[in-house]
């Protein structure tokens, strides 16, 4: 029975989704007139040059702590786990590939966030919550899909946050020798800590803990990559060479065609940015803006980050050191510690990857049960949304120990139907998207008269809003 949730999930994620996304994001790439590409000097100067600026727009957060409260659910495992994965299945090229899916994936997030805070609301606590769930019923009507969407997500949490408990438990045991039911108990009491405090606490912590884990980790993977910068012009030939060709078997690397390079590079590149998963919006619609699209642009540096820096590093990392062909396909998770073993010695990488993946895993889950709490909101009410969060915390520690992993089973099954809700109706509404980006180009960047409709966005009364709160 579990092979066979196996395999048709495998299929799904394979065959379904990854032409859907890849599909969708050319298209919506297309309609936005490659809207990333073409201002993505504005973007860094919109995201990166005001990280430290103050706003007192309309939100809950600063739009810095709703883009590292979203990166806290992408960035980590994904990058360190997922990446060597990929090229120990489809060979360097995979990597290629990756890159692929984020320059596309960059116009799908941008969408998504953005029509997520076109049609956020305030909820009876005074905050600000949008998502898919909202543009689905709000823009389309469709109530039953946004029901599915949100009912989904509510159920998917689960098995998510048992993994990611998992991950870290089952690590740091390996490093440390420390028993899994004490880890799960220490996560659990430090995620209860923080999503206690809400969005707000979860926002201030992450501003302050996802910059500090990212620039460590792009620090001691340069520091890699540098000690063996005389391999760095072969990796990048293997890149690009094996993106479109085989590459043969050599070492512990069982050799690769190109439709697994391709399947690889696809599948984890989608799974590591999100983009089109529908979960970026719910963080971000409660950031403080004047404008759907400007805080949309977080999205789009959000994925050149998580991919396009992270991922980098850590392919260059596993193939400069030669830790792919060493490391045996069925242990491909321990190719970032055998390549940062060959500068810093056999220790530190796992040690490292261990206490690095504990400060992410517990954000990570922090920003997860968040996402979790907004859908049963939605669907049942704050008070259904108290209950569930307890549902979370005490999936932490039966991920810990290893418990129900039937239940994990499911993870990839119900994530297909969680993105086939939301990428359809952002598919549909494409030519509102356009629309509200040519309203910021003209009205923003070019600093001429936008559409009215689109400039009023943000000034609907509240009432208007929490009427429909709870439909």
């Amino acid at each position: 029975m579990g092979q066979a949730i196996e395999a048709v999930g495998d299929f799904l994620w394979t065959y379904i989704l990854a032409v859907i996304l890849l599909g969708g994001g050319i298209f919506l790439t297309i309609r936005l007139r490659f809207f990333q590409f073409r201002f993505f000097g504005h973007v860094m100067k919109e995201t990166l040059g005001k990280i430290f600026d103050k706003t007192d727009r309309k939100g809950t957060i600063t739009p810095f702590q709703a883009f590292t409260s979203a990166l806290a659910s992408t960035a980590g495992a994904t990058n360190i786990v997922g990446v060597p994965v990929a090229i120990a299945l489809g060979g360097p090229g995979a990597l290629f590939w990756m890159w692929v899916v984020a320059l596309i994936g960059m116009g799908t997030k941008y969408s998504e966030i953005m029509l997520g805070l076109k049609y956020r609301e305030e909820n009876k606590k005074g905050e600000w919550v949008g998502g898919p769930q909202y543009y689905i019923r709000k823009a389309l009507g469709w109530k039953a899909m946004s029901i599915g969407f949100a009912f989904s997500l509510m159920l998917v949490i689960i098995p998510s946050t048992m993994v990611q408990s998992n991950s870290i438990s089952t690590q740091v045991q390996g490093a440390f020798g420390w028993n899994t039911a004490l880890v799960g108990v220490g996560v659990m009491v430090v995620v209860a800590a923080l999503v206690f405090g809400g969005i707000k606490r979860i926002g201030k912590v992450t501003d302050k803990f996802i910059p500090f884990m990212v620039l460590t980790y792009v620090v001691i993977c340069s520091i890699v990559i540098l000690a063996n910068v005389t391999e760095l012009p072969a990796v990048f030939q293997l890149i690009f060479v094996h993106a479109f060709t085989p590459v043969s078997a050599a070492g512990g690397f069982a050799g690769a065609a190109f439709a697994q390079a391709l399947r690889w590079g696809l599948a984890r590149g989608l799974y590591s940015n999100e983009a089109g998963l529908g979960t970026a919006p719910i963080a971000h619609s409660a950031a403080m803006t004047d404008h759907p699209s400007r805080q949309s642009l977080w999205g789009i540096f959000s994925v050149f980050v998580d991919t396009i820096i992270l991922c980098t590093l850590s392919g260059l990392a596993v193939l400069v050191t030669g830790a792919w062909l060493e490391v045996d396909p069925d242990n491909a998770s321990s190719m970032i510690d055998v390549a940062f073993g060959t500068v810093f010695g056999g220790t530190f990488g796992a040690a490292f990857i261990a206490v690095f993946l504990m400060f992410f895993v517990v954000t990570t889950i922090g920003i997860l049960v968040f996402y979790g709490e907004k859908q049963a909101e939605y669907l049942f009410g704050l008070k259904f949304a108290k209950v569930m969060r307890f549902v979370y915390i005490g999936a932490i520690f039966v991920g810990a120990i290893g418990g129900l992993q039937f239940v994990w089973r499911f993870l990839d099954l119900i994530l297909f139907f969680v993105v086939i809700f939301n990428i359809i109706p952002v598919l549909f509404l494409h030519k509102e998207i356009r629309a509200v980006t040519d309203d910021y180009i003209e009205r923003i960047i070019k600093g001429k008269g936008g559409d009215p409709k689109v400039r009023l966005w943000h000034e609907e009364p509240a009432k208007k809003k929490k009427a429909s709160s709870n439909d």
